[in-house]
């Protein structure tokens, strides 16, 4: 896969301990505050009965889609649903189609370091001049700039790093970065 070197793809790079979902979420809703249509899936987790359990947050409209699947008590690895996990990638395609200045990749996990997941998201927006921000755990950032065939930002998992590079793009005057969406009525008028 190659990338032009005009991409705006970054990869905020998080360690343990660190909380990119919050961070990710907390930036698509004030993009979306703004009037600047961020798009995307944004993993929260939730425990019932002591077993975390997964679950996202579509940034573009707030509903949360399970992502968890029951692999029995006993079990032990990661319980993400894949079949899950693309059923809600491909609302994220839906509403790219309606329109998007920004998307917003939750993981680069180990569906995505297997060429699976979410990847066929980022391909399609950056074949679309869309920008894309995903959050990539430092130790699979190796596998992630192979895959973006070196044609990544590296932001740290911060509010500032994720802002000035928003602001960037802003700057060079990228068409859909900052800016508000016209709504049909406001067409209309």
């Amino acid at each position: 896969m190659t990338f032009d070197s005009q991409c705006d793809l970054a990869a905020l790079v998080y360690e343990p301990g660190d909380e990119p979902d919050a961070l990710l979420r907390a930036f698509a809703d004030d993009l979306n505050a703004r009037g600047i249509r961020a798009v995307g899936l944004v993993q929260f987790g939730e425990r019932l009965a002591g077993a975390p359990r997964l679950a996202a947050t579509l940034v573009h409209s707030g509903e949360q889609v399970s992502l968890y699947q029951d692999l029995g008590a006993e079990a032990a690895g990661c319980r993400l649903d894949p079949g899950q996990l693309l059923a809600a990638g491909g609302r994220v395609g839906a509403a790219m189609d309606e329109g998007a200045d920004l998307v917003i990749i939750n993981r680069f996990g180990q569906q995505e370091s297997g060429g699976r997941g979410l990847l066929h998201l980022i391909v399609r927006a950056i074949s679309a001049d869309i920008p894309v921000v995903i959050a990539v755990p430092a130790k699979r950032f190796d596998a992630w700039i192979r895959f973006a065939d070196g044609m990544s930002v590296r932001l740290r998992c911060e509010r500032r790093a994720l802002e000035a590079w928003w602001s960037s793009l802003s700057a060079r005057g990228r068409p859909g970065v900052a800016r508000a969406h016209t709504t049909v009525c406001e067409a209309f008028k």
